[in-house]
């Protein structure tokens, strides 16, 4: 009880918005990352903290991208609820 008395007093919670664009490009890099670095067992913490960070450098060194592309007619769909249909 007192350990977690003590960590309550430190969580900060911060709300972020669910509808912001950066929420899609993250969602699709930690796809990325899943995928090419996390698809096996990984035996322990250390070993899952040096592959990973071998994944972030690879990718930094590459200046890999998000491909990340909002058409109009998706944003139509997705942000119909906000905005007034004109006719």
């Amino acid at each position: 009880p007192e350990e977690a008395f003590r960590l309550r007093k430190r969580l900060e919670i911060h709300y972020t918005p669910k509808h912001g664009s950066w929420l899609d490009i993250a969602e699709i890099e930690l796809n990325v990352m899943t995928k090419q670095c996390l698809s096996r067992r990984i035996e322990s913490i250390d070993k899952l903290k040096s592959e990973l960070s071998a994944w972030e450098s690879e990718r930094n060194a590459k200046q890999a991208k998000v491909k990340w592309q909002f058409t109009n007619d998706k944003a139509r769909i997705k942000l119909l609820s906000l905005y007034p249909k004109l006719e």
